[in-house]
Parts: C-alpha cells; structure tokens; sequence
C-alpha cells in the first residue's frame, strides 16, 4: 500500500524506473575471486512505511536528496531515509521530526548495521584517527597563529578548513541543535555524537553513495592536495593519472566487483591501490593496509615503527607492500615492481639521511640549549624547518611513491635543498652568534660543532668547496660536455 502511494506521486520517469527495480531486486549476487566470497546484501523486500512517509514528502522539499536516492543502490534495496537515520530517544543529537524519532547524522555506527566489515576496517584506519591533530602543529597554525578563537570559541580557519578534512568532535547544544562550529562537517576522522569515528559521506557522497564516484581521484582530492601533501596532483602527473583521464571511458568504474585487470587495465585510480580488490586481494577499507612506509612526519618510518616501540602487535611493513606489489602485479612484471621500490626506498633514505635527521638534530639541540624559544613558530628558523619537511620534503616523498617525476625534482628535492643549505644554515650560524653575544658559550659551542659535523660529510662537503678532486673533475668535464652542445646555459 506504501509502495504503490509512493509510485502514485513519484513524478519522475527514472524514480518510477528504480522502483520497479528495487521491487524486483530479492536475491543476492555473488563473483567468486581466487576463493575470495563477496556477496551483496540482500535488499529489503518492500520499502518501510516509514522511510515511505519520509520520501513523500522530501521530494518536494528536497528533490536534489531524492532524485539522488533515487539513483542510489540503497533505493534498488529498498533502503530509505528512515532505515539510515533512526534514532532512539536516548541518543544524544535524537529529535522528534514529523513523528520519528532521528538524528541528522548517519554515523559508522549507523552504517554498520549494514556494512559491518567495512566499519570494522575503517575504524582500523589511519583514516578513523584523523581528528586527533589538537597537538599538532598544524593545529597549532589554524588556532593561533593564523586563527583565533573568535567564533564560538573556535578558531574559523580550523572549523572552515583543517576540520572539514581531519574532522571534529561534533557538538550538540542543549536545545538539540548541531554546534555550527562543527557541523556540517563531513571529515573523515570526525567525532560523532554516538561515539563513533569517522563520515561515511567523506568518499561516498550523500545521497547517491555513487561506487563510480568513490572510485574517481576526484574524490581523494577533496583532502588529498595542496602544497603539504598533493597527492592527486602527484597522481594525475603520473603516467598512472594520465592514462586514467585519456581512457575514464574504459574503467568500467560502474562494476559491482571492480577488479583490477579483470573488470579493467586501463589505469589505477587511488581507490585501486589503498582499497580495491585484486584477483588474489579482497576490498579493504583500511588505507593503509598496503602502505610500508609513513611519509608524514619530518623523519619518514617504516608503517609500523612506532607499533613496535609501543609494543604494539600490528601488520608487518613488508606484508603490506607484499599486498601493495599484488596490486601492482595486475599490470606490471615482478622485475619492474622490484626496481620501483628499490628507486622508492632510494628517495626516501636520501631525504632521511641528507636532510631530515641532521635537521631535525640541529633544531633539538637549539631548543635543549635554549637557544630558541619553547613557543612554536615564533622564530623564523622553525618557518623554515616546517616548510622543509612539511611541505617540500612530503612533496618530494609522495612523488617518488606516485611516481611523478617534477614532484620529486622541482616542486621536492630542489627546494628542500635550497631551504637548507641558502636559509637554514645561515640561520642557525645566526642563532649561534647571538647566543655567543648571550654569554651562552656552551650552547653555541654544541650547535656550532654539530653544523660543522654534518657540512663535513660527504653529501655536504661541496657546500664547503671540499669536494673530493675525483668528484670535481667528473663535474667539470660533464659540463664543459654540455656547453658544447649549447650557446649558453
């Protein structure tokens, strides 16, 4: 009876189209994949009077949300607003709507009742933890130094930017309403009000929950971008991202099991290296499942490093690239895979060890001498030292792992490279005068020594003019070499 009221007034062809779809829709599928099982739920057999109610009248209120419902797979099974937004009186941001009791916010917790692995998976993730930046000193920028706590007694540049892609604690006020310092708010590590962690809705848009779209960069690139850490800039470099744009049309991006080199050869996309299934792999929503080392902080680890040093038991870091290689075996040769990652690694010790651990040395020693203050970014050496590792040395990092060759060189290493050697070497030769102006000998002293060790090495000494007479001579005749070949350089 609810059903053919809500045919009644469904003005839409393609509404009336997905109906009879979703009435017609009572048995599961299955694909079998190397012994690997992935069935589909089975759909509910009529759609609930309730969430009936909710669509007559939405589609005249909101026809966007319902023409969206109405191309999703939840309206094929039979899965409306009410099954997703119900709520129990108890619930802390519950309200009483129209005579149901719901909540605005369909949380992980609410998906489970359905998608029980994947929240499972999630909640494991890296991603779940995104939320947790209040000590950082990205946080520390939007708050203080870029923001401050005017709006509510939040910071706008954190509520409008570092929260709508890390996500917040998601208030609600006395009177029921959602705090509009955190909602909406649709980050990927937010905070619900059910306890739960994580939205959904950050890969799989309301109300469509699009496959197709999750599938696209577009999608990571919400977050995944900019000059700290631009991924899907680094991607569509690639030969991989290229690839990707020339044949969209040959992804096949629309398949219910979508594995790589069987559903589609084309190009991987983000979702085909961190999650998707492969012919020996299942789906995973944990992103980092196949990640071997972390590329965020100053200093790059191994994934599971500080796992370890907590003694924590936790998934090997050579078990995750052996799964990341699988992805990477549906296109390419073992050999090829092997040489990537030798390259890979190469980048990433080269930073490591040229750059990141004498800098981050330098600046321990200037903070334990107390030749810098306690208080973050109000000197303008730890400017430096941030755009050095945070956004230079990251660029440099992703790029040679997303193989995206102007990254690594122009936008990464080169300017790494200049931040060091043309701004923070002369300043930290100034913080040692003026502690020695200070009477802090001791301190000048140490960091003073500690420059002259690192400059002295054999990836430094140029700086100094002491390249070794063998090295010199090899760059000389490289260039005169290459003047001949040109007028000028």
């Amino acid at each position: 009876m609810y059903i053919a009221k809500l045919i009644r007034q469904a003005k839409k062809p393609v509404l009336l189209f997905f109906i009879f779809m979703g009435l017609g829709s009572t048995a599961s599928f299955a694909y079998e994949n190397n012994g690997l099982t992935k069935k589909a739920l089975k759909p509910f057999k009529h759609l609930s009077k309730e969430s009936a109610t909710c669509a007559s009248c939405h589609r005249n209120e909101h026809r966007s949300i319902y023409q969206q419902w109405g191309r999703s797979k939840h309206f094929g099974a039979n899965v409306g607003c009410y099954e997703c937004h119900k709520a129990d009186a108890s619930d802390p941001d519950a309200i009483r709507h129209k005579g149901f009791q719901i909540a605005v916010i369909v949380s992980p917790k609410d998906c489970a009742q359905c998608h029980s692995t994947e929240v499972e998976q999630f909640s494991k993730s890296h991603h779940a933890k995104a939320a947790e930046i209040l000590g950082s000193l990205d946080n520390v920028l939007a708050e203080v130094v870029e923001g401050a706590m005017v709006f509510h007694g939040q910071s706008p540049v954190a509520v409008n930017g570092c929260w709508q892609c890390h996500g917040s604690k998601v208030k609600v006020l006395p009177n029921g309403d959602l705090d509009p310092t955190t909602w909406p708010n649709t980050g990927i590590g937010r905070i619900n009000p059910d306890g739960s962690k994580g939205a959904c809705t950050a890969c799989h848009q309301r109300h469509e929950f699009s496959m197709k779209q999750a599938r696209r960069p577009e999608s990571c690139g919400k977050c995944h971008l900019g000059p700290d850490h631009p991924q899907k800039e680094i991607y569509e470099e690639s030969k991989h991202g290229i690839n990707f744009y020339a044949n969209v049309d040959r992804m096949n991006l629309e398949s219910a099991k979508w594995v790589a080199g069987e559903d589609y050869d084309a190009a991987p996309t983000c979702a085909t290296c961190h999650m998707s299934a492969t012919i020996e792999l299942p789906i995973t929503h944990d992103v980092g499942d196949r990640i071997s080392w972390t590329l965020r902080p100053a200093i790059s680890q191994k994934i599971d490093a500080k796992a370890i040093k907590m003694g924590k038991e936790v998934k090997p870091w050579l078990s995750r690239r052996n799964d990341m290689k699988t992805v990477c075996s549906s296109c390419h040769s073992s050999k090829m895979i092997e040489n990537f990652y030798e390259q890979f690694d190469s980048l990433v010790n080269l930073y490591n060890n040229k750059f990141a651990k004498p800098g981050a040395s330098i600046m321990a020693a200037l903070k334990e001498e107390k030749m810098i203050t306690k208080v973050p970014f109000d000197e303008a050496i730890e400017w430096t030292w941030f755009f050095l590792w945070h956004h230079e040395g990251r660029r440099a990092r992703h790029g040679a792992a997303m193989q995206a060759p102007d990254y690594v060189q122009w936008h990464g290493m080169y300017e790494v490279a200049h931040r060091f050697y043309i701004e923070m070497v002369p300043e930290i030769k100034e913080i040692i005068e003026k502690a020695e102006k200070k009477g802090n000998h001791k301190g000048a002293e140490r960091v003073r020594k500690l420059l002259d060790e690192i400059l002295n090495r054999d990836e430094h000494k140029w700086f100094l003019g002491k390249m070794d007479k063998k090295t010199a001579a090899k760059r000389k005749a490289a260039r005169t070499n290459f003047n001949k070949r040109y007028i000028q350089e």
